[in-house]
């Protein structure tokens, strides 16, 4: 799927996702539900255990409800979820 500015101003708690690449290794194969999101960290639930995964060194799958899956690189979704719905967001694409 594309990703669009409206994409990226989407809440992404609730969703599920997964981490499929960073410098940390131990940070690749994390997935599950997202608990709860910070200016810099995403919180999630792995194998019943909250994990905390920083967003700028993360590149994530995301599942949407409809369904589709979207990639999404930390570095774009860094800042507190309520102001990143009101951000503008440059397309860079």
């Amino acid at each position: 799927m594309r990703i669009t500015p409206t994409t990226l101003q989407h809440e992404f708690i609730g969703h599920n996702a997964e981490v499929v690449g960073s410098p940390n290794p131990s940070y690749v194969g994390t997935k599950g539900k997202v608990l709860n999101e910070t200016r810099n960290t995403l919180v999630i639930l792995h194998d019943n255990k909250k994990t905390t995964i920083i967003k700028n060194v993360a590149v994530f799958h995301f599942t949407m409800p409809d369904g589709t899956v979207v990639e999404i690189d930390g570095k774009i979704i860094i800042g507190r979820p309520e102001n990143r719905i009101k951000k503008r967001i440059r397309r860079r694409w």
